[in-house]
Parts: C-alpha cells; structure tokens; sequence
C-alpha cells in the first residue's frame, strides 16, 4: 500500500468540471468523492489553484 498526501477541495459543480477538464491534461486528482469535493496531490495544489484561478479569469466578464 502507498500512501499520498492530498488536499480536499471544495467548490460549485461548474468549478468541479473545469477540474476534471485540467486533469485530463495532467492528472493531479487523487479521488472524485462528491458533486463539491475532490481530493487532489499535496504538492500540485499551488499549481493548480493557479492554473484555475486564471482559467475562471477567462470566464469573467468585464466592462473595459
């Protein structure tokens, strides 16, 4: 048995689905528990909160 540190995330459906979008590319989820919880790796969890943060800046509308 391997043991994995890991990170429980919680978030909306929509946000869980752009998730599972980015681990296609590059698997970083350890376990899909629910419609608003993931458990990803301890260590890609900076990159990934980038990595969304910066695709939900896509997805926001502005007035300039």
């Amino acid at each position: 048995m391997k043991a994995i540190k890991g990170v429980l995330l919680t978030c909306d459906s929509a946000v869980k689905q752009i998730l599972l979008t980015m681990n296609e590319k590059e698997s970083f989820i350890i376990e899909d528990l629910d419609d608003y919880h993931v458990v990803i790796k301890a260590d890609e969890e900076w990159r990934v909160r980038r990595e969304l943060e910066a695709e939900l800046e896509k997805n926001t509308y502005s007035l300039e």
